[in-house]
């Protein structure tokens, strides 16, 4: 008993005398733990119809991982990515959302928006000006198509492998290779790591095509997500030696296009809404259509024929659990008293998500609620 007793006022001792040292040491040494974070700095370029994603890293020493708003604004020369012209080519990134980047030590993906050198927003910058609710949650489904050698992956050499019907969430090495579930897996973890609301993934209707989907509430924020995830993509598929082909119609003929079927949900949608409201809804976006294929991807023509889960490009319908109409309401909608989501099946996959997402907003903005 006698050394039990003597051994706990020690012991108090020591871990008193440890805190205190630990106090000093935070004390008098701030910047003990400061690190070097490679910042990957993220955004759109200036090519037409379709931007590209661009990327640069800036070395920069926190104690901490970042915030967004410890982040400084950076320059590029805009001359070479169509946004500025030589005599005159500075341009202005402005960090907009952070993301960690576990394929680096001390990673960090900055997706930023373009600014010219007074403040304003570049005219390439569709983020900056697009609608936004927090309240509204969006789920995009992201198809594409992975390509080496030219052809998608899978592909013979010449002339086209089986027709469709084994592929779509296809298993076994026949139907869906090797290569590509070992990147849409590692894709997928990237993601997770990054803190990305991705939601699924599953092999296409054609050979070589993938899905991935991300989930967000606001348009900046789950765009934010969508394009940070198609950059973990096509930089991940560089060791691979394979290139990600987001163009709506790769295959002519009888091979599916590429979507990025958007589903949306207003908070008004998700706790009100009725047959009455909905019908309202269906009138304002068929009166608004060409509105919205104006901003759903170039070349929409080619992958809305009617044809391959698609209804025609210029044709408006919608219909419960109808995967060949314009809008595909799920069979969930309307036993629910006519609440929850719906799904846009017109944007195409090479879309951009920020004019996607704000388009539907301003449709839906134009429908009156009690």
């Amino acid at each position: 008993m006698a050394s039990g007793l003597l051994f706990f006022p020690t012991q108090q001792v020591r871990i008193l005398f440890c805190v205190l040292r630990a106090s000093i040491q935070v004390k008098f040494h701030p910047h003990k733990h400061m690190a070097k974070y490679k910042l990957e700095y993220i955004w759109l370029d200036g090519y037409t119809p379709v931007a590209n994603l661009r990327s640069k890293t800036l070395i920069k020493e926190y104690d901490h991982f970042p915030k967004l708003e410890e982040l400084p604004n950076w320059g590029f020369d805009g001359s070479s990515t169509r946004q500025a012209e030589g005599h005159n080519s500075d341009c202005v990134l402005k960090p907009v959302a952070v993301f960690p980047d576990s394929t680096r030590k001390n990673g960090v993906l900055v997706m930023s928006e373009v600014y010219l050198a007074d403040g304003t927003p570049h005219s390439t910058n569709a983020r900056a000006t697009i609608l936004d609710d927090p309240d509204t949650w969006f789920g995009f489904e992201q198809e594409y198509f992975l390509y080496q050698d030219g052809r998608p992956l899978g592909f013979p050499e010449s002339g086209y492998p089986a027709p469709q019907g084994p592929y779509y969430t296809g298993v076994g090495y026949s139907n869906v290779g090797s290569i590509a579930r070992e990147i849409v897996e590692e894709h997928l973890d990237i993601c997770h790591d990054a803190g990305i609301n991705h939601e699924g993934i599953n092999a296409e209707v054609a050979k070589g095509q993938w899905e991935f989907q991300i989930f967000g509430k606001g348009s900046k924020r789950a765009a934010d997500e969508m394009w940070v995830a198609r950059y973990i993509l096509v930089r991940l598929c560089e060791k691979y030696e394979v290139d990600v082909n987001f163009h709506c119609k790769p295959i002519l003929g009888d091979w599916n296009g590429s979507g990025m079927h958007s589903n949306f949900s207003t908070k008004y949608m998700r706790e009100v809404g009725g047959k009455e409201y909905f019908e309202a809804l269906m009138a304002a976006f068929a009166k608004h259509h060409n509105e919205h294929i104006a901003v759903y991807g170039p070349d929409n023509h080619l992958r809305l024929t009617g044809l391959h889960e698609t209804q025609s490009i210029d044709k408006f319908n919608y219909g419960v659990a109808n995967r060949g109409a314009s809008i595909r309401v799920p069979n969930s909608f309307p036993k629910n008293a006519y609440r929850g989501y719906l799904e846009d099946r017109r944007p195409n996959s090479s879309g951009d998500p920020y004019k996607i997402a704000s388009r539907i907003l301003q449709t839906i903005s134009t429908v009156p609620t009690p």
